[in-house]
């Protein structure tokens, strides 16, 4: 029980997405939150720069399943919109194989309206066109078993996994096969076949190694759309810590967590900037691994986790981010930007295994193109990303120039093969740079492994870390690291069941 004084009092570690939404359900719910947050703004990786001018969303910049972040304020009686101003996005995205070749048949633009997609699809041949018809089906009936029966619940026990009824359900998600083969199976064009397989990179974890059911991303893209945020990803972060201050939750910034306490198998409190703070109640938002690994002396209150089973857990690719201030008018691009490699399949392999990337897959982002106040007059706000190697497995040192300045070149060299790009480098005017170390160091992300642990079939649902502590009294978990995941709407989720398993312990 949290119990200090008439008011049951909670303490959160870090204000990342998921412990603000953990924060808002308590605090609306009649308990006194109090957050400890190590940066001097929230968000976690859904952090800001400001820079020269040009405002970057520091992470997450794709706004997909807004009505998740739109339903913490409406369960308080709150209009998102009195917040936020959400837009939907046409075209969802572009997408580029072999930018600068004579074939521009490989550059796709993706409609926001199905009708539009199926012209797209049936351009690439009816076994296609029918195969994806088939595909968006079947990963629509497993979502929505995957939302109402494992996303939006916990697993305490064992038995609340090893049921009859739970297991019909995951056999009706058929998550022994890869994304990868799944669509295979489905769709035989290549370029349309990438197109979809690429995104499981949005959660960190190969398509060839991830369940099929992750295949739903693209899925829920072209059914409910991509949006944008007025001022940035990072205003849903201010948006929400606004919220739990008019609820009368606390924030304090510039508080670094360096212990959470515990006596024998109970929590006692955190130390924060060297200060002993009492509490018997902590959720921590700091990874999850991170947490056990640097957080949680006391071996009795890790548990199963020791460091030897953090080290040895499968862990999520990261991300190296060039953030570049660009001189440039008018771009004939759009707000999304994908450049796939020319041999995926080698790409990706290369990213789980370590080794330097040959011919990378990159995103670019530009923001401005949607919001002319993110550059000055006459430029542009470029977020660009290349998933590497986590820290880990990486044979590269990302903190020497020189690696740096091969990724650089290798972003470089395909920007300017996009239209309107051809002297790219001359353009720059303002660099940020965020390597795997920066979000080790920055936001507490284990091996610099931007999206957490992988959501592998062995490390997803029960298999996962729960949010509830079955070691320590009075410790919950939130995050990408724990159930259900990875990606911004999920980890909202993910706060929402923490918030409920601390009320179940209390009520």
């Amino acid at each position: 029980m949290c119990n200090i004084g008439d008011k049951e009092e909670i303490i959160v570690v870090g204000a990342g997405i998921a412990g603000l939404s953990a924060a808002i359900v308590l605090q609306h719910s009649g308990y006194q939150v109090t957050i400890y947050e190590q940066n001097m703004q929230p968000g976690g990786k859904m952090a800001r720069i400001e820079k020269d001018g040009f405002t970057f969303d520091v992470g997450p910049t794709i706004v997909m399943m807004p009505e998740v972040f739109e339903e913490v304020f409406q369960m308080v009686g709150r209009d998102p919109a009195d917040y936020v101003d959400i837009q939907a996005l046409d075209p969802l995205y572009d997408v580029y194989f072999s930018p600068g070749s004579t074939d521009s048949s490989r550059h796709y633009s993706i409609p926001s309206r199905l009708q539009d997609m199926m012209a797209l699809v049936e351009s690439r041949g009816y076994d296609s066109a029918q195969g994806f018809l088939h595909y968006l089906a079947d990963i629509y009936d497993r979502y929505q078993i995957a939302k109402d029966d494992f996303i939006r619940r916990p697993f305490r026990h064992k038995r609340d996994f090893y049921n009859p009824y739970m297991i019909k359900q995951a056999l009706k998600l058929k998550t022994f096969d890869s994304a990868a083969n799944m669509l295979a199976d489905y769709i035989p064009d290549s370029d349309l076949r990438d197109m979809l397989a690429f995104q499981t990179l949005y959660i960190g974890i190969s398509p060839k190694k991830g369940p099929s059911l992750y295949s739903m991303i693209p899925m829920i893209e072209l059914l409910y759309g991509v949006h944008f945020i007025k001022g940035g990803m990072h205003e849903m972060a201010q948006a929400m810590a606004k919220l739990l201050i008019e609820l009368g939750g606390t924030i304090h910034y510039g508080q670094k967590v360096s212990e959470i306490v515990t006596d024998d198998d109970k929590v006692t409190g955190i130390i924060a900037n060297d200060q002993f703070i009492a509490g018997d109640c902590v959720i921590s938002n700091v990874d999850f691994p991170t947490t056990m690994a640097h957080l949680i002396k006391n071996p009795k209150a890790r548990g199963k986790y020791t460091p030897e089973k953090i080290n040895k857990m499968d862990y999520s690719c990261s991300c190296l981010i060039f953030y570049w201030g660009i001189k440039a008018e008018d771009l004939p691009l759009e707000v999304h930007n994908f450049i796939i490699s020319d041999d995926l399949d080698t790409n990706i392999t290369e990213i789980f295994s370590g080794q330097r990337l040959k011919d990378p897959s990159i995103y670019l982002h530009i923001p401005s193109l949607a919001d002319s106040s993110l550059a000055p007059q006459g430029h542009h706000a470029f977020y660009t990303l290349i998933p590497v190697p986590a820290l880990d497995v990486a044979e590269d040192d990302y903190r020497q120039s020189a690696t740096l300045a091969y990724y650089r070149d290798k972003a470089l060299q395909a920007l300017s093969a996009l239209p309107g790009l051809e002297n790219i480098a001359s353009q720059i005017v303002s660099e940020t740079i965020m390597a795997p170390n920066d979000f080790e160091a920055q936001f507490g992300a284990y091996y610099g492994a931007t999206f957490g642990l992988q959501p592998t079939l062995l490390q997803s649902n029960h298999f996962r870390p729960q949010a509830k502590s079955l070691a320590c009294q009075g410790l919950y978990f939130t995050g990408s690291s724990t159930h259900p995941g990875a990606g911004v709407p999920i980890v909202i989720e993910s706060g929402r069941i923490c918030a409920k398993e601390v009320m179940r312990d209390l009520e």
